[in-house]
Parts: structure tokens; sequence; C-alpha cells
């Protein structure tokens, strides 16, 4: 328990000072000293001296008896926070400051909390006035019994507050429970003329240290309502700067821009300004960007002179030999120019039908990747080479194209990562896919965007396997296809699983894709590490026999052939002078896909296939070609177990595999 204690002014003690003159006989009544005799008191001189002793006996009695009549007292003239309390007594004084004091300060306080009235009682909150220590080294027993009733100055004394904190405590988790709200995150996008916007909204909470204080001094005050101390918390992006960038959004996507580049003068549509308009947080605040090559490809026709700069990029001539084909400089317009000067122009809201124009230099727009940056990776040789073959079909020469096209001079960086999804994009007809066949649910084979890009990650995955890359993630198809290398294969699925590398080699390393209507070769280039690269195959074990399932022909139903399910191991290793210098195990499950049969089911005895069941595949057991720490979550003591000899398991690739 605090005590919070008043300081006195000081305080005057006046002290009485009385002296009596000595007393001398004098010459009365001597005689020379040749005539001296001895001197004998006289009756009359012992009456006078019983009676001068009766008087100063009488005196001091009654000065006694009043000083002890008068008791402790508190001096004349003093008061409490206002209140005099002079000349009375201990008991007087301490009924007094409780009444007038103590009293009016446990009166309820009224707190406002942005409208929301709070009470608060200070006897509740563990804060009251303390009337006893307040009185008490104030009374004092004074020889003078006359300085009760004066006293040449005054002094106000501030009273005792006691602070109880437990239940201070309490009263501030009162306040934080009526208080406290947190911050809300704003959000803003553009999308075309669109703009969504959240707003944001500011968080409370209660100031401990200042509401403690406006608590403990208040209760002497007068009674009125006040503020109750807050600290207000901001979102990342504070509520006004979100505001005002949605403003901002807004008047961007209002109406078009207009360039001016030499003698040409194009026009930048709305919708095209909301597409390359995106926002970042920048600390408190959204700050705007815009996507230069987007807003350029919308005037590029209409500008003199334009031409799309070329890269420098890779190809693999007929010796086998890696060249540089050289980058090229185009002209019209900077990309970093135009949308630097185009966002100059963009709080300007023109839904009026105002005009926004803008003038750019029109000139070279240079390469991103130079030929300078090409020689500079200094590529040495080929680390690895894997073709996969693939029949013959439309979709598989346009899938597969299109995600070799995409994989075409892609370079690494020490310690980057590649991502096939990332890389060939989503399979969508906007970016170059067509319909084909995948692995659906069950093992049975159904069409889908993008069939046969499971082709394209195999290879992409075996070269680098053998190009020593580092695996990140990889899945096997979730039923053996013949045309694979069993345990060494992959499949990815769009926004569900991906296949991942990383270039731990401390050299940059470039990669090569060429195509024919049935194969699909995959080159990695850099500077070797190891002398060479194996790969050792083990047996096929845990084999799964396919079941037999029937299917409704109206219900589009295509027949197939089953597939046994199989577990597989596949060592990846690594020589350097003749000697095995590192080894890593690959392990791979492959489900049973069924038999597929299209009309009823004949009613007979059950077949050998069909007593097989869920035999071959047990529920949850794991297909693919992942680690075991990627399997997905639900496999049953069915599944093959994790291992703990550094083996990769491969899990199943959720039976959606394209490819």
């Amino acid at each position: 328990m605090l005590t919070i204690r008043a300081v006195r002014g000081p305080r005057v003690r006046r002290v009485a000072s009385f002296s009596q003159p000595c007393m001398s006989w004098g010459d009365e009544g001597s005689v020379s000293e040749s005539h001296r005799r001895r001197w004998r008191p006289t009756r009359k001189h012992w009456i006078l001296v019983g009676v001068a002793g009766a008087v100063i006996l009488a005196v001091g009695v009654g000065a006694v008896a009043f000083v002890a009549s008068s008791g402790p007292t508190v001096p004349a003239n003093t008061t409490v926070n206002g209140v005099d309390i002079g000349g009375l007594t201990r008991d007087e004084a301490v009924a007094k400051v409780r009444e007038q004091v103590a009293k009016p300060a446990a009166q309820p306080l009224e707190f406002d909390n942005d409208g929301q009235v709070i009470i608060v009682k200070p006897r509740q909150a563990g804060v009251w006035v303390n009337a006893v220590e307040t009185v008490e080294p104030l009374v004092t027993r004074n020889l003078n019994p006359f300085s009760r009733f004066f006293a040449s100055e005054g002094v106000d004394v501030e009273p005792v507050i006691v602070v109880e904190e437990d239940k201070l405590n309490r009263q501030m988790g009162a306040f934080d429970r009526l208080v406290t709200t947190l911050a809300v995150e704003s959000s803003l996008a553009v999308e075309g003329t669109t703009v969504e916007y959240t707003p944001g909204q500011q968080g409370r909470r209660v100031d401990e240290e200042a509401a403690r204080t406006a608590i403990v001094t208040s209760i002497l005050e007068p009674r009125e309502k006040q503020d109750l101390p807050v600290i207000i918390e901001e979102p990342t992006v504070t509520v006004a700067n979100a505001d005002a960038a949605n403003t901002f959004a807004l008047a961007a996507v209002s109406g078009p821009v207009k360039v001016a580049a030499g003698s040409a003068v194009a026009e930048i549509p709305a919708e095209v300004i909301g597409d390359a308009l995106t926002f970042v947080v920048v600390q408190d605040d959204y700050e705007p960007v815009l996507d230069g090559p987007t807003l350029y490809e919308s005037i590029e026709d209409d500008l003199e002179g334009s031409e799309v700069p070329r890269d420098a990029s890779f190809k693999v001539k007929k010796n086998g030999e890696l060249k540089i084909v050289p980058s090229r400089a185009g002209g019209g317009v900077e990309d970093d120019e135009l949308a630097a000067r185009v966002l100059t122009v963009l709080d300007q809201d023109v839904s009026d039908g105002g005009v926004r124009e803008v003038v750019v230099t029109e000139g070279q727009r240079q390469p991103k990747f130079t030929t300078a940056d090409a020689r500079a990776l200094d590529i040495q040789e080929k680390l690895s080479s894997f073709t996969q073959d693939f029949r013959y079909a439309a979709y598989r020469v346009t899938n597969i194209g299109q995600a070799a096209e995409y994989v075409n001079g892609t370079v690494l960086m020490p310690g980057d990562t590649f991502s096939m999804n990332d890389t060939i994009l989503e399979r969508t007809e906007e970016n170059g896919y067509t319909e084909g066949t995948i692995i659906g649910p069950g093992g049975v084979f159904e069409e889908a965007l993008g069939g046969g890009v499971s082709a394209a990650t195999t290879a992409v995955w075996t070269a680098a396997f053998f190009a020593g890359m580092e695996r990140v993630s990889t899945r096997a198809h979730s039923v053996y296809i013949s045309r694979y290398q069993p345990g060494l294969e992959a499949t990815v699925a769009w926004g569900i699983f991906d296949m991942q590398f990383r270039n731990d080699s401390p050299y940059p390393v470039v990669i090569t894709t060429d195509m024919t209507n049935s194969s699909m070769t995959v080159d990695f280039w850099g500077t070797k590490i190891y002398d060479e690269i194996d790969a050792e195959f083990g047996e096929r074990n845990s084999v799964r026999k396919p079941k037999t399932i029937y299917r409704k022909k109206k219900d589009g139903c295509s027949p197939q052939s089953g597939i046994p399910g199989f577990t597989i191991d596949v060592d990846r290793v690594f020589y350097q002078s003749d000697e095995e210098v590192k080894r890593e195990t690959i392990r791979s499950y492959y489900r049973a896909a069924p038999k597929v049969v299209c009309g009823k089911k004949p009613k007979k005895k059950k077949d050998k296939d069909e007593e097989t069941t869920d035999e071959e595949n047990p529920p949850g057991a794991p297909a693919g070609d992942s680690p075991a720490e990627d399997a997905p979550a639900g496999n049953n003591d069915d599944a093959t177990p994790e291992t703990d000899d550094g083996t990769f398991e491969n899990v199943p690739a959720e039976e959606i595999d394209v490819g």
C-alpha cells in the first residue's frame, strides 16, 4: 500500500520568555562593620514570607490545572485543504477532516471515454483520505496555554491520501476491459477503374500512468467530467494516410492521361492506369507504384519509332556449345520515365471532363538483361542434360512446348530457388495452355487445362537432379506412368504443390530447353562442383494390385487399364576424383490406379482384382516424391512411416497431377 503524505508548511511556534531581577538586601538595615551584629528575622518577616509563598503556590497550581485542562490541540489558524481545524483537540480535528475533506473526496468521479461515461468510486479504487494520519502530526502539547488561542501565522496542510495498489490495479483492469480496442488494418487495391478500399481503424488503450494520477489528484477537486487518458494506436498505415491514398486512387482512375513524345501524342486509358497501379506500404503510408511496361504497351503503337528492346539470351549451337544472343536497345520511351511522369498527374481528378497530359523524352529503350550481363555470368560448361520423351498429341506439344518456352533462358544466381509454378505460370488459355489429360481423383484420368506439363516438370527436375541442384520440394505422380523413370520424375498442381530446387553452388546457372513434337530436352550450364553425379535405382517393393471399378457410359466414362502401385528408392551419388563424397536417397510411393470398366458391373463372383480393394492403397498411404515431412496431414497408421536415415520420402501428389 502506497501512502502519499502531505508536506506541511512551516509551523511557527512562539515561546514566551520570563526574567526575574536578582534580589539584593542592599544597605538597608545594615550597620557599620565596626558595629556589626548578628541579624535575626522578626515575627513580621516570617508573616511576609508565608504570604508570598502561598501566592506563588496558588499561581503555579492554577497554571498547571489550566494547561492540563487544555490537552493536546492543533495550533491556531491551521487548515487542511482549506478547512480550519486550528485550536481543536485531536478528536475534534479528526472528525472535522473526516466530514469536510475525506467524505467529499469519496464522491464518484466521471471520466469520458469517447462519448462513454465511466464512473469511478475512489474508495473502491483504493484511493482515500486518511483523517487520522492527516491530523496526528499537527497535534501538540504546548506549555504556553495561550498559544491555543493566539498565533501570529497560519498554515494550510495537504491531507494524507492513501493509495491501495491492489484495488487501483483492479480499477486499471476495468478500464482496460472497457476501453481497449485493437487497431484494424486497411486494404487498398485497384483493378481497372475499380478501387477496392477497406478503411482501417485506430486502436485505443488506457494510459495507465496518467489514469492513476488523474484519480489520485482529482479526489480533492470539485467534481466535473474529465477525459479518460488513453493512448491511440494507429494501424500500420495510419487512418489518415489510408484515406488519402484512397482519394488518390479514385483520382488516378478518373480518366485517361495524354502522353506527348516528340510529335506524337498517345493516350493511356483509365483502365490501363488502374491495371498498372499498385500500392506498397512504406513506414506508415501507402506509396503508389506504376508499372512502366504496362503503360508503355498501351501507347506503343501510337509512338513514332517505337521498338521493343531485346534482352540478351542463350542458345545452344549445333555443335552443342552455348552461345550468347546479344541484347538490343529499342526505340520509344523509357518505361521508368513514363511511369514517373504519369504518376505526377494522377492526383488530378478529371471525372468532370478535365485533361491530364505529360511530356516524355523519345529515345532509346534499354534491355533489362544486357550482353554484358550475360558475359559476366562466365558460364563455363554443361552441368547436365536430360531428354523426356512422350507420345505425340497436339495438346502435349502445345502445353509442354509452352512450359519449355517459359523455362528457357532461366538464370539462377547462387542461392536462388527455382519454382516451376512461378516460371511456367498458371495453366490458363491466356498463358498459352490448352486442355489435356491429367490424373483425377481416385487415379482416374480426365481432361483439364495444362495436361502434359508434368513431362516438362519431370525433364527440368531430372536435369536439376544430375546438375547437383539442392532439392527443396518435389512430388512424384500419385500413380506410376510408364514413360517416366520410376522415382525420378515430378509433377505440379497450380496453387496446391510445386516443384522447387535451389542453386546451392557458388556459381551462376543457366537453364536452356529444346522442343520437338515428341520430346523436351533440358540442359543446365555453369561451373561444375562434382566430377560426376549418378542415380542408383532400387527394386520395386510393396507392390499393390489395382482394383476394378465400373462407371456408367452416360457419365462420360473412359476405360483404362489398372496400374500397380509400388515403392522405390533412388540414390543420388556425388563423385569427386572417382571417390563417392555424398549420397542422398529419395523414396517414392505410387498408389495403384484402378482398372476402369465402362458399363454395368456383372452379377458374378468377385474376381481376384476386385478382392484386393483397399489392400492395394491403404487409406492415407503415401505416394509421390517429397520428403516425409511434406506428407499431407491425415495419413493413418497404414501410411509408410518417416525415416530417420536421411532418406527423402515422397508422398502422394493428391491425385490431381497434371500430365
